[in-house]
């Protein structure tokens, strides 16, 4: 006796919806976040700010000041991410976000006119304000203003507490923004020092002459390398690290550690790694999946089965088998087998 199949029709693919989707509306889709570009302010000769316009998918209510979203960009055929803190949500859901012009996917943003579409993820990270009843202490410089601008906007409309932003720029981009801010704002001081007049570093020293009290508050920072390498430094010098929260936008290798060589075990690649281990295996013409580039958004975790490695951003020393790590702020201090 022959029994009949029963028919088992395919789901709709979801390429397939989107690609009928986006005929009736350049950014609808089925899950991905669509945007467009709407608005474009410059900054700087080379600093602008675009104003978004996500579709439904985004979900702009569970955005906390301080978070990013992912940027993708199709270069060469290549998908291509970057990570690019929002520097405000309107009521209605438009995302603002500014763009530095280096790098591929920033200079690819750049290139698009008004009308262009980009695909980006839902806010992300933990670089957000903490309860706490202390006064707020905000560091920046260069492109890490626009995680502070948004920090600094979302306290001064929550909180009487005081709050003193120190921003070493180049350029002054949100200079006229911020000053309106201090007009208005009689809790905030605004310390600018532009870098390209006045050759200043941030060291304690500057904190005792400008902050009343610094070392009594809660302190945001994101910037450069050199200046996150002294905020550091300082904050643990002193002994109060559980004060200080930092952003990166530029992850700093310990240059002094020796190269050390490192293994794909399912993909049986090997390489040499010198810088973290995501830049280390793209060096090596490898593609490892990745997106922020920030220890952010964890799509480049993996297995570390073997090896010690150090994390950037902490210093911390991870020398178990069978840990969880992630490639773009790991960096090998041993031989390291990864299950890749």
């Amino acid at each position: 006796m022959h029994t009949r199949a029963e028919y088992k029709p395919e789901w709709i693919r979801e390429d397939f919806v989107d690609f009928i989707a986006e005929k009736i509306d350049s950014i609808w889709a089925w899950k991905k976040i669509k945007a467009e570009i709407i608005s474009v302010k410059p900054l700087s000769t080379d600093f602008i700010q675009l104003q978004l316009r996500p579709n439904k998918n985004f979900n702009f209510q569970a955005y906390q000041a301080g978070q990013s979203v992912l940027v993708t960009a199709i270069i060469g055929g290549v998908r291509q991410q970057r990570s690019y803190s929002v520097v405000q949500v309107s009521p209605q859901g438009l995302l603002s976000i500014a763009v530095k012009k280096q790098g591929a996917v920033s200079n690819a943003l750049t290139s698009l006119a008004l009308g262009g579409i980009v695909e980006i993820s839902q806010p992300q990270g933990d670089f957000v304000l903490k309860p706490t009843e202390r006064a707020n202490l905000m560091i920046a410089s260069g492109s890490g203003i626009t995680a502070i601008y948004a920090l600094l906007n979302s306290h001064l409309l929550s909180s009487s507490k005081p709050v003193d932003l120190l921003y070493f720029s180049r350029d002054n981009a949100y200079a006229t923004e911020l000053q309106a801010l201090a007009e208005h704002y009689p809790q905030f001081k605004l310390h600018l020092i532009n870098t390209a007049q006045q050759k200043q570093h941030l060291d304690q020293a500057l904190l005792e002459q400008l902050v009343d009290g610094f070392m009594q508050r809660e302190c945001y920072a994101c910037g450069a390398s050199s200046m996150m390498q002294s905020v550091q430094q300082i904050y643990l010098h002193a002994g109060l690290t559980a004060q200080l929260h930092t952003e990166y936008f530029q992850i700093p290798a310990d240059e002094t550690l020796a190269e050390q060589p490192v293994k794909f075990l399912r993909s049986q690649q090997a390489f040499q790694a010198k810088s973290n281990l995501l830049e280390s295996a793209e060096q090596a013409g490898l593609r490892p999946a990745h997106g922020c580039r920030m220890g952010i958004c964890n799509t480049c975790s993996c297995t570390k089965v073997q090896g010690s490695v150090k994390n950037i951003l902490t210093g911390e020393i991870d020398s178990q088998n069978n840990s969880q790590i992630k490639l773009c702020i790991s960096q090998a201090i041993s031989p390291v087998t990864i299950n890749l």
